[in-house]
């Protein structure tokens, strides 16, 4: 069960596994507009052992936190801040890591620029440091096999400038879940849409506004230097959406980075390789605890 945490002017709906003396694992859900049941049960080893305990969070104004946060707050930079409210809020006082996955990345990576040393590590999955990586996203498109889903998922693209209802959002995503899977039609996403059936909370005005504004609009590649701690960058050799090529340009830019690339992945790395991802993301805690 969940709980609703205090940051600032709203409250952010948390979902906590593991020992509660365990290391705390910050884990940002992507969209924006979805929520933490993203990841399904997929991250849940990691608290195998008690060392560390994953805190699931649904961004501000997503899933169930609260809807009334106001709508001029719905920017990444205040997202970012969020990370550390909540920090604070949960009583971290033995430090904590963030993860975040496609537009989480985008949050946490912010929050390591904005609040440098903050976190003991940052995790990247399937991100980008500067919007200009998403120019490609129209070509990929264009040319995504096979060409019996080409329609279906061009059009979700479409939707999302205009989705309305909950209902509207889980259809959008559902036609476009195959482009973020390296196999659009295997069993890989079979297995995914299976665990994860009816548990999303969608925020379809949330959807809308930042498919209008750039999915955010990061642009902090001159600001990576700045980052102190360490960050372990993870990318899908397939990803259609945020390119290898980005994290690679990253991992270089930053000052204490590791870059893991999964070759049998899209986008979707924790589902499609998620033995790999676990003890990539385990072992990074681990040098980062001790």
């Amino acid at each position: 069960m969940g709980r609703l945490v205090e940051v600032a002017d709203t409250k952010l709906y948390v979902e906590e596994r593991g020992a509660a003396s365990g290391f705390p694992l910050l884990v940002f859900h992507g969209g924006p507009g979805l929520d933490h049941t993203e990841f399904g049960d997929y991250l849940d080893p990691l608290t195998e052992g008690g060392a560390y305990r994953l805190v699931l969070v649904d961004e501000r104004a997503c899933g169930r936190s609260e809807r009334t946060a106001p709508r001029e707050t719905w920017t990444l930079e205040r997202m970012a801040q969020d990370v550390s409210d909540l920090a604070a809020s949960l009583g971290t006082s033995g430090g904590y890591a963030t993860l975040g996955h496609s537009y989480g990345a985008f949050v946490v990576l912010q929050h390591a620029v904005d609040h440098p040393g903050g976190p003991r590590g940052t995790i990247v999955s399937a991100g980008i440091a500067a919007a200009r990586w998403l120019d490609g996203v129209q070509q990929q498109l264009a040319a995504f096999e096979p060409t019996g889903l080409r329609a279906q998922v061009m059009a979700s693209w479409a939707r999302e400038t205009e989705v309305a209802t909950e209902e509207e959002a889980a259809a959008l995503l559902d036609d476009q879940m195959p482009f973020h899977f390296r196999d659009p039609q295997g069993a890989a996403l079979r297995e995914y849409q299976r665990r994860t059936a009816g548990l999303a909370r969608y925020a379809p005005d949330v959807i809308r506004h930042f498919a209008a504004q750039d999915y955010g609009g990061i642009d902090i590649e001159d600001w990576l230097g700045g980052v102190t701690h360490p960050v372990l960058v993870l990318a899908g050799r397939h990803d259609r959406v945020c390119p290898v090529a980005a994290s690679q340009d990253m991992a270089r830019r930053l000052p204490n980075a590791e870059l893991v690339v999964f070759e049998n992945s899209a986008h979707m790395t924790f589902a499609e390789e998620q033995d790999r991802y676990l003890a990539t993301v385990r072992q990074f805690l681990g040098r980062i605890t001790t």
